[in-house]
């Protein structure tokens, strides 16, 4: 046995691989990364990052998640309370003085929330949309500088140059593929929501969140067709209605319907599209608040002209007073 140092390390170092789960989040999950070493055996430890985007490039840089600086046992690390788009990536390391493998690809987690530091709009404004269609990507929150990534699978990243126009901060997608891609905005510091442009099927769902109460449609088109007939239609992975006139109504919205919806036709299958369900009690709310606030500032605003009155009062007696 030869413990030359080409032994002890070899010049072409392993591939670290990462899958992540879920793909899209909702409120309260947890996220699962998976590190694994190719074509090796065991004995590594983990280390974990985030993903930064380098906008010099197209690239990222990696940043060590919280309690990953000597690396763990587990080939697993867990994500509490993660609610925006965000990349991960793994390596793993052995031996002392410690071999390290290479980075593995990154990894996302998308979510369809927007948040105030990045958000992607689109146009037309739906949830999925064809990828025949020509649509409008636009980036805003706290940057000036953005861009666009569209992902295939998870696997293959895209510049929005390859698909489109970069114009500023908005990507003009006009080169159409049939497959389903995942797009979002990223700034030096944040990612923006995201959203599916799919090749075959499309959940119809609604952009905006829901009020407790209010009646929603939920409709499936495929490219070629406007209507279709039986069609599944699915709440979580759990298969909820099988409807002849493709589509599916909920007379009155509650906030257990919230959660991920999508449909099924003959085989193929849409992206799931997250339905928010908001408090019908917040907006019920909100007419107390303005009323009260409008009989304060009255009330403020009485009591400052009654004080200024009487300064007037008091000034045109002393003038009157010296007069005299």
């Amino acid at each position: 046995c030869s413990n030359s140092p080409e032994n002890l390390f070899p010049t072409d170092k392993p591939k670290a691989v990462l899958s992540v789960s879920p793909s899209w989040l909702s409120p309260g999950t947890s996220v699962t990364l998976s590190c694994e070493v190719e074509h090796s055996s065991a004995g590594w430890r983990f280390y974990w990052y985030k993903a930064v985007p380098d906008l010099s490039g197209t690239s990222y840089s990696y940043e060590l998640l919280p309690g990953s600086i000597n690396g763990t046992e587990q080939d697993s690390y867990i994500i509490h309370g993660k609610t925006q788009t965000a990349g991960f990536t793994c390596r793993a390391g052995r031996g002392d003085p410690e071999y390290y493998s290479d980075y593995s690809d990154p990894k996302f987690v998308w979510s369809g929330d927007f948040h105030p530091a990045a958000s992607l709009t689109v146009n037309p404004d739906t949830v999925q949309h064809f990828s025949s269609t020509s649509v409008s990507l636009s980036c805003e929150g706290n940057s000036t500088k953005w861009r666009v990534i569209g992902s295939i699978n998870n696997v293959f990243m895209l510049q929005c140059s390859i698909l489109g126009t970069m114009n500023g901060s908005t990507c003009n997608v006009d080169r159409i593929l049939p497959v389903d891609i995942v797009y979002w905005c990223e700034s030096g510091s944040a990612f923006s929501n995201a959203v599916n442009i799919t090749g075959h099927i499309i959940l119809v769902s609604p952009v905006h969140p829901v009020t407790e109460g209010d009646s929603v449609t939920l409709g499936c088109k495929l490219r070629t067709q406007n209507v279709l007939s039986n069609v599944f239609f699915y709440k979580d992975d759990k298969l909820i209605q099988n409807d002849s006139r493709g589509e599916m109504s909920i007379s009155a919205v509650s906030e257990s319907d919230e959660g991920f919806y999508k449909c099924q036709y003959s085989g193929k299958e849409s992206p799931q599209s997250w339905m928010a369900v908001k408090s019908s009690s917040s907006e019920k709310s909100s007419f107390p608040v303005l009323l009260i606030t409008g009989l304060v500032c009255g009330v403020l605003l009485i009591l400052i002209l009654l004080f200024l009155l009487m300064c007037c009062c008091r000034k045109i007696k002393g003038e009157m007073f010296y007069i005299q």
